[in-house]
């Protein structure tokens, strides 16, 4: 039976394209249900300026509340919170409050880094360099995001030699893992094949992870492909919430309901119940006022 690691990040790409700004004691009702349903990675927000990005404004409070969880809890021990910090400045916020794992956001492309994170790629991981010295000598682990891998919303179709490239430099600077990412959800099962065989020649399978989005519909297909290929981590959001609020089209991530779904279909070991999710997924729609797009939790599952 194969273990596959799910790494929510609802509470941070998910909500951060939500015109509903949650609160912080919203969020941390959402983290705790989360872990309850047995999830042992969340991103728990970013360290980015509350003028732009206002959904991750108090991410600060949510984490220092989240490790009193942890703290409090012994089954939660084994709990693992990331957040996201874009520069050093986010390191510093970041710092004293101990998370588990730090990530760092680089673009496969010059206009989508510029438009991202106003800054070119050399530049974006020159800003990276830093920030991996410093979490390395706290031993807090590193992960690295590489947006738009498969296409761009500004410059079409990504070359694989870029994302290849890219990933090697990652790796490189000593990023513990690196997550592929399908930011504006145009990939198919064919490109994610091609990259994957390409990428695992070069580096351990065990430290890539699939984050695909499902504009189109093809997550869950994408997914499948990379699982063939021996990856074992992925991506996923609550309901489906979010998407790039700098990516024209970039709707929703790829529920987490329906990962796991497809996971429990294929006999794969999570550690995480469904049905928790499929409720915490309607509590989140109540608060925003809205139906999240995840097709298990409106459907239900199987009576039996």
């Amino acid at each position: 039976m194969s273990q596959v690691q799910i790494v929510e990040v609802g509470l941070r790409d998910g909500l951060q394209n939500e015109s509903v700004h949650l609160s912080v004691d919203q969020r941390f009702e959402i983290l705790k249900s989360l872990a309850h349903a047995g999830l042992k990675r969340i991103e728990v927000g970013a360290f980015v300026r509350s003028d732009k990005v206002p959904q991750m404004a108090g991410t600060a409070e949510l984490l220092e509340l989240a490790q009193k969880f942890k703290k409090e809890n012994k089954k939660f021990r084994d709990l693992k919170y990331s957040v996201l910090v874009p520069n050093l400045r986010g390191w510093e916020e970041a710092e004293n409050l101990n998370p588990d794992e730090v990530a760092l956001f680089a673009s496969s492309t010059e206009s989508f880094s510029q438009k991202n994170i106003n800054c070119s790629i050399q530049e974006s991981l020159e800003r990276f360099a830093p920030v991996i010295a410093k979490a390395k000598k706290k031993k807090i682990k590193v992960r690295g995001y590489l947006s738009v891998c498969f296409g761009c919303p500004f410059e079409g179709k990504v070359p694989e030699k870029n994302v290849i490239k890219l990933v090697d430099q990652m790796f490189k600077m000593k990023v513990d893992e690196v997550s592929i990412g399908d930011t504006i959800g145009v990939a198919d099962a064919g490109q994610v094949k091609s990259l994957f065989k390409k990428l695992k020649n070069k580096h351990p399978i065990k430290k890539l992870a699939g984050h695909f989005h499902d504009t189109r519909g093809q997550a869950l297909v994408n997914i499948m492909a990379a699982y063939d290929l021996g990856v074992r981590i992925f991506d996923s959001s609550i309901g489906g919430l979010g998407g790039c609020p700098y990516a024209p089209g970039a709707t929703g991530n790829v529920s987490t309901e329906n990962v796991l779904y497809l996971m429990n279909g294929l006999k794969a070991k999570t550690g995480v119940e469904i049905q928790p999710l499929i409720e915490l997924n309607h509590q989140i729609g109540n608060w925003m006022s809205k139906s999240l797009p995840s097709q298990v939790s409106r459907a239900g599952l199987l009576k039996v």
